[in-house]
């Protein structure tokens, strides 16, 4: 009997100690929900990043681990979802509990923009990390006296302010250890909860970008490299993709399939445009038409997409 009771607690504290996460493995985990909050609500990226840690204990908090509560937001009267109850200022307190880390994130983007009090926020640089720490204390969002300063003193010492300039974090943690999380690799643990939906273009996987969007931003939402991303897309590193703009997830083709054997150009078409239009590598597209690197079409001209050009 006291053997099995030993081995249970033996289990038990080997389970607990794997469950446990560090500050930089939550930082990937959820760094780029954070970013893409910010783009929603305006509300700095390092601020709710900061919070997060603060508030859950780096995602290991037992209101994190019962609720997906990551910012110990409290039921409050106008509260309708699901309720935990957890000993906080008082015993027994009622707390919010979501489905998932994302609705945590999501709601307390929401929980800031619906409060008057918070309201003043949203006038501030949204770079300005360390006054809006400042007003969450003020405002009271908690009763802890220090609560700004712990804020600023998470964002400095992660550098968390890259995240308001929409750069991720994994190049500043190049040299800390790189630890599984879940047996799985860190590419793929930065980002496991923020689906994307792929299309289909040209029998290609790709996506459509969206507002605030980078390169990082999307190479990260689909266990990529930036530099993988704009070479498929035959663009140079640094460009900034446009609302609804096709990004291609994967190489292009070196010709269009039977059939489709060339394309008239159009007012305004580019190169570049026709050969994400096709899904063609940019190169080959030039080599194909007799062209060189930079050199455009005019109007009228016609386009060879399976074929190289005859030569004049």
């Amino acid at each position: 009997m006291r053997y099995g009771v030993f081995l249970f607690l033996f289990i038990f504290l080997i389970s607990a100690t794997q469950a446990q996460i560090s500050r930089e493995q939550y930082i990937l985990r959820y760094q780029i929900l954070a970013i893409e909050e910010m783009g929603r609500s305006g509300i700095p990226a390092s601020i709710k990043m900061a919070q997060a840690l603060l508030e859950s204990n780096n995602g290991n908090s037992q209101l994190a681990h019962k609720s997906n509560n990551h910012f110990g937001i409290k039921c409050k009267s106008n509260w309708t979802g699901q309720k935990v109850y957890h000993n906080d200022d008082e015993p027994n307190e009622c707390f919010r509990k979501y489905r998932t880390v994302e609705d945590s994130y999501i709601d307390h983007s929401n929980f800031l923009m619906g409060n008057p009090r918070y309201a003043f926020l949203f006038t501030l640089p949204p770079n300005d990390y360390k006054r809006w720490a400042e007003g969450l204390k003020d405002a009271g969002y908690a009763t802890a006296k220090h609560y700004a300063k712990s804020l600023i003193k998470i964002i400095e010492d992660n550098q968390l302010y890259l995240l308001d300039t929409k750069q991720t974090l994994s190049p500043m943690l190049a040299n800390a250890t790189k630890a599984q999380i879940n047996n799985m690799s860190e590419k793929i643990a930065i980002n496991p909860f923020f689906a994307r939906t792929t299309i289909n273009v040209n029998n290609l996987k790709a996506v459509a970008a969206k507002e605030g969007d980078t390169f990082e931003i999307l190479a990260q939402s689909f266990a990529k490299e930036p530099w993988e991303l704009y070479n498929f897309n035959d663009l140079p590193a640094g460009y900034r993709p446009q609302p609804n703009e096709v990004i291609y997830l994967e190489p292009k083709r070196n010709k269009s399939p039977r059939g489709v054997d060339y394309h008239k150009v159009s007012e305004g078409e580019t190169m570049h445009f026709i050969s994400q239009m096709y899904g063609l590598k940019l190169k080959r597209l030039l080599r194909r038409n007799r062209m060189k690197p930079g050199e455009q079409p005019i109007p009228g001209d016609w386009i060879y997409l399976r074929t190289k050009k005859p030569a004049n």
